[in-house]
Order: C-alpha cells, then structure tokens, then sequence
C-alpha cells in the first residue's frame, strides 16, 4: 500500500480543509498521514522531513497565499514553491504542489474542491502519484540505458 505525507498549511482553515478534501479523494486506499503547519512558507522545512523519514513514498504540499497589500505574497510563493521541488529533487520522493497562488478569497474558493475551476488538492494527489508510478516504471527496469556504440 502507498503511504503518503500531506504536508498542509492551515493559515486559511477553510481553503486548507477542500484541499485537503480533494487531495484525499485522490489518494483513494493510500495511507495518508497529515502534518500541519502555520503557512505556505513551512512547507518545504516539513516536507523534507516527512520525504527524509523514509515512511513515504509520496509527499503532498497543500496551501494556499492570497495577494496582499505588500511583497509578501511575492516572497511565499516563490519560496514555497522553490523549496518543494528542492525537497523531491534532492530527496527522490515526488512532492505534489497544491500551493495556491492567487489574488482573492473567491479565486481561491473556485480551485479546490467543490469549486469552478479545478481542484487543486487533488491535482496536486495526482501529480504526486503519477510522479511515484514513472519512478516506479523505471526502478523495475533493467539493461543498459543511452546510446550504445
């Protein structure tokens, strides 16, 4: 069975609680365990742990930022999402961003799940999961890989 981290920042409780809804949904039997933390920008520091442990075959970031009135909003995000793919590159365990990044509550309420647009929780599930099945496809290959001469 896989087992999955999902790493969730609960600063907005509302927007964390669908995407952890949709991300849930499309773990379907994974076991699933969840770490919280304040905000988007702890999330790659958790993230490395839970894919550091050796527990989890996956790691799912859940979050959401909403453009203020400062840099601010700059700064997280693209530290939030810097730090996650630093996370699944120096780590080997894919890490799904389900951050988002958006200027209103509303845009926010359309992109996870129950909304309009897409869900990005669970976008984030699947991005993760089909990462770990290519990593999966590849491990039980064997033979010379490139070109040969």
């Amino acid at each position: 069975m896989t087992r999955v981290a999902l790493c969730v920042a609960r600063f907005y409780e509302e927007l964390a609680d669908k995407l952890e809804s949709g991300a849930r949904e499309a773990l379907g039997d994974a076991e699933v365990d969840r770490f919280d933390v304040p905000g988007a920008f702890e999330l790659p520091l958790i993230a490395r742990y839970a894919a550091q442990s050796g527990r989890y075959e996956a790691v799912v970031c859940l979050g959401a930022v909403i453009r203020g009135e400062t840099d601010h909003y700059d700064y997280v995000c693209g530290e939030a999402a810097r730090g996650i793919q630093q996370v699944q590159l120096e780590t080997g365990v894919p890490c799904g961003f389900g951050v988002l990044t958006v200027n209103t509550m509303d845009q926010a309420l359309e992109r996870v799940s129950g909304g309009g647009k897409r869900d990005t929780g669970r976008h984030a599930a699947e991005a993760a999961l089909a990462s770990l099945a290519v990593k999966h496809e590849l491990a039980g290959r064997r033979g010379a890989a490139g070109f040969r001469v």
